[in-house]
């Protein structure tokens, strides 16, 4: 990592722990759309365990649990982190869900095939460079089973705030003190090379409205 890639990673951890931290629940309870597909698309894979990564305040990591899940939420913010185990524990669902403050530029605390499915909602298109991208993919497949499944959303080259703001290269540009890196289509489709069940879904979300890519794809058995 380049003395500006650690600046930016830095920056960003600082930036969300103080949104959610003058935020509480800035997402709402009601999960989105993308964890709504991707429970009908575990469910269907006969998954158990559910790994999140950027779990955030846990609106999704709570809705999993109460669809009957056993999951286990990541984020690098500890605020966020602690939000998610007071919405669970109002839900009746805190013992379902296990939480682990991590940042994923860092290897998986999972053994090799440990989870059955992974669920990951804009966390692939925060500040992390091509390079980090692979190398979280990379870890989401050793640490997934034969035949698990993972789901992700990214913003995408398509998207208004796309070369809005302040450019940090590798396609990354901050707006409103928000980093993302937004993905074209090849780098979606490189991510895929060894996966089975490829689908890259458009849709859009919030108020811009963010144009993203929900894909689905599954290791094979």
């Amino acid at each position: 990592m380049s003395e500006h890639e650690r600046e930016l990673a830095g920056a960003q951890r600082e930036h969300w722990q103080r949104t959610y931290g003058e935020h509480p629940g800035m997402y709402g309870e009601e999960p989105s759309e993308p964890a709504v597909h991707a429970a009908r698309v575990f469910r269907a894979a006969g998954a158990r365990q559910v790994l999140e990564l950027g779990a955030g305040h846990g609106r999704d990591a709570v809705y999993f649990a109460r669809e009957g899940f056993t999951v286990q939420a990541t984020d690098f913010s500890p605020v966020g982190l602690e939000q998610l185990h007071e919405a669970a524990g109002a839900q009746g669902v805190a013992d379902r869900i296990a939480t682990a403050v991590h940042d994923v530029r860092e290897p998986l605390p999972l053994a090799d095939g440990s989870v059955d499915a992974v669920f990951a909602h804009m966390l692939l298109c925060m500040a992390l460079s091509t390079k980090e991208i692979h190398a979280l993919v990379g870890e989401v497949r050793r640490v997934l089973r034969p035949g698990g499944v993972f789901v992700y959303t990214v913003r995408h080259t398509g998207d208004a705030h796309y070369g809005a703001g302040t450019g940090h290269g590798d396609d990354i540009w901050e707006h409103g003190g928000f980093a993302v890196h937004f993905f074209p289509r090849d780098l979606v489709d490189a991510l895929a090379d060894g996966w089975q069940s490829q689908e890259v879904h458009p849709f859009e979300e919030g108020g811009l409205p963010r144009r993203l890519w929900r894909v689905t794809q599954t290791l094979p058995r």
